[in-house]
């Protein structure tokens, strides 16, 4: 189920907040109590419901996860235990959530490549075991993870109650393809949190913008990079068009999901840390991740970079620390090679500027050139995410710098590409991109204005989703 089709819009959304709202809550429960958990149940039910809509049997593998994640807990925070047992608690959270995205979501890979090896060291390849991968695991194990971290490193106290840990970790809006949801900061909202007429119709309003960012921008912006990237050797003016579409495209794509869960989270009380704050601003790569996907920047930064020994040994042991962690941020993102080379290039720039001071080599130039700068790198970095292969992403970077000769029918593909309104759709993407209020902004202060806008911006998408072929999430593959 996604939140972009009739099922979950008109049945799946109505239905279970008329529940929740109908069900009882204590408010005046004391520190020690569930206040929420009636409503907190029914969320989870719910959650589940919603993730097995996919394919029913992804739901134990959720359950395994909670489940040790939440005994690891008990154990790791309990600060009476010994060392070794609280240590081992933590091992066996880390090892078994690594363990979970090593089968599911890297066994492939793995297989792959060793075949590619016996076959060059003339060894006969061995059968591969294909595997599927399950939606969301790569955010969820993660959420779980950190739980796990955090009360360990005593920055959360363990979870009491079972049902409040299963509904954080099956919370519905940020389930599938976030933002990566920490455990200690919707710890307080489990237990006691607000519903106000503000909160609902700030939440209502952001989920209504973060629909219409998907439908109304990252769809149309898809469809022109898709016709791009479909052609054999572009010319330049083609694949620069296309990758500036994917960018556009995979940019509303996820924060259109990311608005719509936030949006989804205040109708039920929770304030999610916003993920996104005007990316293609950034005039820097290190601005660029303060800006995107903020959620698994910091966590990064915080379960990863800062274990590593972050900045506080040495010069060189910091640019291999910020190469490795984005090395690493882009196999989370896929099994695949391309997303290696992804992870690596940002990587590297993040050492490169880091190398050259507070400010990156091109930091005195004007703004305008140094948020060029950074869009450049950036969409070069996108060619090896939208990429089929490896082999796909250098021959259509060639494309790009017109390296190699266009192929026989590249110039019939203008018409397509450059065709009136997919222009037309790319300067209204543009525009959103860069004029300054985001829809976070636009739900901070509600007026009638903004109310027609998001409204309309939700009517219009509601009728343009029954002219489009099914379209999920980008990150949904993640």
């Amino acid at each position: 189920m996604v939140f972009t089709e009739e099922v979950f819009l008109f049945y799946f959304m109505p239905f279970f907040l008329l529940v929740y709202y109908l069900l009882p809550y204590r408010k005046n429960a004391g520190p020690d109590q569930t206040a929420f958990w009636v409503r907190n149940f029914w969320i989870t039910i719910m959650s589940y419901a919603f993730y097995g809509w996919f394919e029913p049997w992804y739901v134990t593998l959720m359950w395994i996860s909670s489940i040790m994640d939440y005994y690891c807990g008990r154990v790791a925070g309990n600060f009476d235990n010994s060392h070794l047992k609280r240590k081992s608690a933590l091992l066996v959270s880390m090892i078994g959530n690594l363990s979970l995205l090593g089968v599911f979501k890297y066994a492939v890979f793995a297989q792959v490549n060793a075949n590619w090896i016996l076959n060059n060291l003339g060894q006969p390849a061995f059968q591969i075991f294909y595997i599927t991968l399950p939606i969301g695991i790569s955010f969820y194990t993660f959420q779980t993870m950190s739980y796990t971290i955090d009360v360990y490193m005593g920055s959360s106290k363990p979870v009491k109650s079972f049902a409040d840990f299963s509904c954080f970790v099956a919370l519905f809006p940020q389930l599938i393809a976030g933002p990566i949801v920490r455990y200690n900061t919707i710890e307080e909202q489990l237990n006691s949190r607000k519903h106000t007429m503000d909160l609902f119709s700030r939440g209502l309003m952001l989920f209504m913008l973060g629909f219409g960012l998907k439908i109304l921008l990252a769809n149309p912006a898809g469809r022109v990079a898709d016709a791009a990237f479909a052609v054999d050797r572009p010319d330049a003016l083609v694949a620069w068009w296309g990758i500036i579409a994917y960018s556009f495209q995979i940019y509303f794509d996820f924060n259109g999901y990311s608005t719509m869960a936030c949006g989804l989270g205040m109708m039920l009380g929770f304030e999610f840390l916003k993920n996104f704050d005007d990316p293609y601003h950034a005039d820097s790569i290190t601005n660029f991740w303060q800006r995107w996907h903020i959620s698994l920047s910091t966590f990064l930064r915080d379960y990863l970079y800062i274990p590593l020994g972050g900045n506080r040994k040495g010069n060189t042991r910091t640019y291999i620390n910020l190469a490795l962690v984005m090395l690493l941020g882009g196999m989370w993102h896929g099994a695949q090679w391309q997303f290696i080379v992804w992870g690596a290039i940002h990587g590297s720039w993040l050492a490169l500027e880091r190398w050259s001071g507070k400010k990156p080599f091109y930091g005195k130039l004007p703004r305008f050139v140094r948020v060029a700068i950074t869009m450049f790198i950036v969409l070069i970095a996108w060619v090896f995410f939208r990429a089929e292969n490896l082999a796909h992403a250098f021959q259509y970077i060639q494309c790009m710098f017109g390296a190699i000769e266009p192929g026989t029918f590249a110039s019939l593909s203008h018409s397509q590409v450059f065709a009136t309104v997919n222009v037309i759709e790319m300067i209204i993407c543009a525009f959103f991109i860069y004029q300054p209020l985001q829809a976070y902004d636009m739900a901070n202060k509600i007026t009638w204005p903004r109310v027609g806008i998001a409204m309309a911006a939700f009517a219009v998408g509601i009728v343009m989703m029954y002219t489009q072929a099914f379209n999920p999430f980008l990150y949904f593959q993640f």
